[in-house]
């Protein structure tokens, strides 16, 4: 092989080891846990096949338009060489005389380091020395490659138009099927765009591409590969294209694939040396396909009607959604909205913040497509209208994870990828409301309370010493206290805030606050009474990851999303296993899902309008949530073997219901778990099932029957109120 000589009047050639990479561009693929393609990463859309993986019909298709005596020559087909000559120079055009392997070398020898300044581009003497280097390297190409794998580089490297770099993107872009599926017709198509994309494309120029494939098909039949009347009807028949053209922000789990997981896998890049978008990367994620896309069917279908709802309903009040504690619309809130966008802020960099060009340009109409649940509609907009318009839309965020392994399932970060960006599921935080109880009670269930103590429900007052004001007395949802003495089972079920008060009072918010970091919580939480009811912002992530602590009999496992990562050959780069450790022992936390399923068993229990379909013969422990103003709705619901929450909520935590029975989590977020478990369970090929969560082996120690605990009439009295610190319990 001639070495390369970049300093030389000839120039350098591409080193073998260029040669032997001849697809420079190569898409990372994401595959599910069921084996499906979720999507690229890719500066060019490029995912190479091998021989085995080409159909013969587009093999035969390659070599009869571009090569017939591809098999007999050396790189160099010095007759079709002779008559393109003779074509040029009498004018009589009778197809090119470069051969596949010249063709490839070309492709080769223009991406390739050795090409960087040189005369390639320079007309007379340079043309000729490119042309040498090419027949040269098409030479190289024979002596180091057999034809298939020639044949396969050069399907791999070619264009083929509409952001297909190579014959399986082509495949999938223009009829949806592996290149191994590929019939005479569609050969036909693809093959005839290699050499001008744009103008035999099917898409923008359909009668030169149709000219196109008729000229294919006949060198098929001219070569005893079509008969005469398969041809004849070939050449009239329509393209019967499933033209789809791939970006990065279609298909499954835009949500996750744009965000958590984009984001860890640049910095995973980084470190590890390799081009995410280049270096042809298989990324084997968690997530399950089929779970997916029922995740993102029950998010489309409830917020669609929910959005209904919630359009009826400010329209009957009239005014805007956005609204202060009171319930009064905020004046000024899209003046201040529009100046947090980048579009005002480019604008205020441009001219001063006080210049009238800015609000004359914010307020021009505009051509522009908006989403709507009808679909997309095109109308006139100005950059207020539009803001207007989007503020009034309900978001969602929803997430499955097996609790046991931690892996993520299904990921939805909001209604729509497309309009709206922001992920819902950890990229967002807000208020859990009633859906962070379970760790108030987690901390005197730990420390020997029965779910069977009893508790009236009465205001408190507890003491903040230096606070203004110096005390805190909690209203429950309904403003009313019964003075019923309830068991904290049925006050937890019932989201009775008195009581969770209480409760946090004896246990102390500190411990509170170690729990639930230990359980997984990673905000930001303030160790005060009122976190009893949910006042510090988290993410659906962590909140979900620690809700599987109870159903893994204690151990918290992190949710993560990456089985395994492995380079263009195959070749394992790294293995993922999440991060466990144990938190609460065996009993406490089956204790906590007997807690827990009071939401759906006991009288008044929030979860007890779920579907009965999926109550019967089944074990469910769950927990609703709504912020004091009803800003947001949550539910979380974990099964023997299932742990899925769902957040539903405004953009800004003033867009919400007028009337907080309107926005509670259980209608607002709970119909999302209903229809995605429905789903779930309606599939076999999951092999998710009903039933009992499992039982510790050794004997439970406290009392789950209330109706043998005899405490009821001195209620808080056998209660411990003073706990040891959360060093000396956990």
């Amino acid at each position: 092989m001639v070495k390369s000589d970049t300093n030389g009047w000839f120039g350098g050639l591409p080193s073998l080891q260029e040669l032997e990479r001849p697809d420079p561009d190569l898409s990372s693929e994401l595959i599910s846990s069921d084996g499906v393609s979720l999507g690229k990463y890719y500066r060019v859309n490029r995912t190479p096949v091998t021989y085995e993986e080409l159909s013969p019909e587009l093999v035969n298709t390659l070599l009869v338009t571009e090569d017939i005596r591809f098999k007999q020559h050396s790189g160099i087909d010095l007759k079709g060489l002779i008559r393109a000559i003779i074509g040029q120079l009498t004018f009589n055009f009778k197809g090119g005389g470069s051969t596949i392997t010249m063709q490839l070398a070309e492709n080769l020898y223009r991406t390739s380091s050795a090409n960087r300044g040189s005369l390639y581009s320079l007309p007379g003497i340079g043309q000729i020395i490119t042309k040498l280097k090419e027949w040269i390297i098409a030479v190289q190409l024979e002596q180091n490659y057999t034809k298939e794998e020639i044949l396969v580089m050069y399907l791999n490297q070619v264009e083929y138009g509409s952001n297909a770099a190579g014959i399986k993107s082509a495949a999938k872009i223009f009829f949806n099927k592996l290149p191994a599926q590929l019939n005479y017709k569609e050969s036909a198509i693809l093959v005839g765009a290699i050499n001008a994309p744009t103008r035999y494309s099917p898409i923008l120029n359909p009668e030169s591409a149709k000219a196109k494939r008729t000229e294919v098909l006949y060198n098929l039949h001219k070569y005893g590969l079509l008969t005469k009347a398969a041809f004849d009807s070939l050449k009239i028949s329509d393209f019967d294209l499933n033209y789809k053209v791939e970006s990065h922000v279609q298909g499954l789990a835009q949500y996750f694939r744009q965000g958590a997981l984009l984001r860890f896998l640049l910095r995973w890049s980084r470190e590890n040396n390799v081009d995410l978008y280049e270096d042809g990367l298989k990324i084997y994620t968690t997530i399950d396909s089929r779970m997916q896309e029922y995740a993102e069917q029950a998010v489309q279908e409830h917020m669609d009607t929910l959005q209904q709802i919630f359009n009826t309903h400010w329209k009957n009040i009239g005014g805007n959604p956005w609204i202060d504690e009171d319930g009064r619309e905020l004046e000024g809130f899209i003046d201040e909205a529009i100046k947090r966008t980048n579009h005002y802020k480019s604008l205020a960099k441009k001219f001063d913040e006080d210049s009238d060009s800015i609000d004359i340009i914010l307020n021009k109409k505009r051509p522009m497509r908006v989403f709507s649940w009808e679909g997309e509609k095109d109308t006139l907009f100005s950059s207020f209208d539009s803001l207007r318009y989007y503020k009034r839309f309900l978001q969602a965020g929803f997430m499955a994870m097996d609790p046991k392994t931690g892996n993520i399932k299904a990921w939805v970060g909001g209604i729509n990828f497309k309009y709206f960006k922001f992920d819902h599921v950890k990229q967002g935080r807000r208020q859990p409301g009633s859906t962070f109880k379970p760790f108030v009670y987690t901390v005197a269930i730990d420390n020997g309370w029965s779910p069977c103590f009893p508790v009236v429900d009465a205001q408190i007052t507890i003491p903040m010493p230096g606070q203004d004001p110096p005390t805190w007395q909690p209203d429950n949802a309904n403003g009313k206290f019964s003075g019923e003495v309830m068991t904290i089972r049925q006050a937890m079920a019932r989201s009775v805030n008195s009581i969770t008060a209480f409760v946090i009072n004896k246990v102390g918010p500190q411990n509170v606050v170690d729990y639930a970091k230990n359980m997984g919580v990673t905000s930001p939480l303030a160790p005060v009474p009122s976190l009893a009811l949910g006042v510090s912002d988290v993410s659906l992530y962590e909140l979900l990851g620690a809700y599987s602590t109870f159903v893994n009999n204690g151990t918290y496992t992190e949710p993560f999303f990456i089985s395994r990562i492995e380079d263009k050959n195959g070749n394992v780069l790294q293995q993922f296993v999440p991060e466990t450790r144990e938190v609460l022992n065996e009993e406490t936390a089956y204790v906590m899902l007997h807690m827990l399923k009071g939401t759906t068993e006991e009288d008044g229990g929030t979860g007890r309008s779920i579907d009965l379909e999926l109550r019967e013969e089944n074990e469910i422990a769950a927990k609703t949530g709504t912020t004091q103003n009803a800003s947001d709705g949550w539910f979380m619901g974990v099964t023997k073997d299932l742990a899925a929450g769902a957040w539903v909520g405004g953009d800004d935590r003033s867009i919400r219901f007028k009337y907080w029975v309107f926005g509670q989590g259980a209608r607002t977020a709970m119909p999302i778990w209903e229809k995605f478990m429905s789903k779930v369970y309606a599939d076999p090929t999951l092999g998710y099932s009903k039933g009992p969560f499992n039982k510790p082996l050794k004997p439970i120690s406290v009392e789950l029957d209330c109706d043998k605990y005899n405490d009821l009439v001195t209620p808080s009295d056998s209660i411990p109120l003073d706990l040891p610190s959360f060093e000396d319990f956990k």
